[in-house]
């Protein structure tokens, strides 16, 4: 017997996915801008390409203010990482 998955339960499911990508982006680039190594900044780099696809398919759900939410955390570390980005780029010239 297959079991049938409620569409709500999947929605939530990938609103529930997205938040917990945008907390381990947010631990990853908190990580980097303590310790700004070449390796610490492409990890969340990294972590930054899986949280967009997260959101992205969040974005399919029918909660639009946790999707919201999701959202406008993940444009918060993406401009912490930037800043960590350009100071390395500063640095190196």
């Amino acid at each position: 017997m297959t079991t049938r998955y409620d569409s709500s339960l999947q929605s939530q499911n990938s609103v529930s996915q997205a938040q917990n990508a945008v907390e381990k982006l947010h631990n990853a680039v908190s990580s980097a801008l303590s310790h700004p190594t070449g390796q610490m900044i492409e990890q969340a780099h990294n972590r930054l390409a899986h949280t967009e696809q997260a959101v992205r398919q969040a974005g399919l759900a029918e909660n639009r203010q946790a999707v919201e939410l999701a959202e406008e955390m993940l444009a918060e570390e993406k401009s912490r990482l930037a800043s960590l980005t350009s100071e390395q780029g500063d640095t190196k010239a």
